[in-house]
């Protein structure tokens, strides 16, 4: 991917890894345009950021995204790349059995066909630009789940999956599918704690070194810090190392929760 001149959506963009992105494509001379639910939050990041743009997108309505997606083309013809940023992180507990499963819901339509339909909304017309991007944002529990978020691992790990068949699917077109895999990151996904747990990446240490990749590697596939890479890469120490990470993670993780 080039990292200038492009014409970038990125949900999720008014907080955490979503604005760090934002901000720093815009420094990089890119026209961002971000997108989610809380025009406040979208007005603040723009009013910080002379020049970028923004649009309230509800990624859990289907409908809304067809329509958003029409006008957006519109508003910005230039539109060649999308990051599908946009997610919600939600801890379950399996043994409470709710009647309602409105937590399991929420987390797959924001956070799994939020981007499918937003990807088919915006094909058509990234398919037509000299080139274009679409960057998906999952996370290292996609590969090592925390035991406690079960459905927002799943989503994560059904978005690498979606990616890689995106990726075939493209391979022929001037579209260029790029997985972003996070690790467990110093921001607000999951309440105020994280943004300030120091077993989490600080955020600018994760951003610095995911725009240098991105720069570095232009055609990469997967873009993988170094704190993310004992999650990504866990499965092939084989099944019973696995196993003991994963337990060991999950240990370490649940135990100041």
């Amino acid at each position: 991917m080039n990292t200038t001149g492009n014409t970038i959506l990125i949900t999720g963009g008014g907080s955490g890894i979503g604005r760090g992105l934002a901000e720093a494509f815009h420094k990089l001379g890119n026209h961002v345009i971000i997108a989610g639910r809380r025009k406040q939050v979208l007005d603040k990041t723009v009013a910080a950021n002379p020049g970028m743009s923004s649009a309230v997108l509800d990624i859990e309505n289907a409908a809304s995204i067809r329509a958003f997606a029409t006008k957006l083309i519109a508003d910005f013809p230039a539109l060649n790349a999308v990051i599908h940023n946009a997610g919600i992180m939600r801890p379950e507990n399996l043994l409470a059995q709710p009647e309602g499963l409105a937590d399991a819901e929420a987390i797959i339509t924001t956070n799994l066909l939020g981007p499918i339909r937003l990807t088919a909304a915006l094909l058509p017309h990234l398919e037509k630009q000299p080139h274009a991007a679409i960057l998906n944002v999952t996370s290292g529990l996609a590969f090592v789940p925390l035991a406690m978020t079960p459905t927002y691992n799943a989503t994560k790990a059904a978005i690498h999956s979606y990616t890689q068949a995106l990726r075939y699917q493209l391979k022929s077109t001037k579209v260029q599918v790029i997985e972003l895999v996070p690790p467990y990151v110093q921001t607000e996904l999951m309440g105020s704690q994280q943004a300030s747990d120091p077993r989490a990446m600080p955020l600018a240490d994760y951003l610095n070194e995911t725009i240098n990749l991105l720069k570095t590697q232009p055609d990469a596939t997967e873009i993988l810090v170094e704190r993310v890479k004992p999650l990504r890469f866990s499965e092939q120490n084989g099944l019973e190392k696995h196993t003991a990470f994963f337990n060991q993670f999950n240990d370490a993780m649940s135990a100041n929760h």
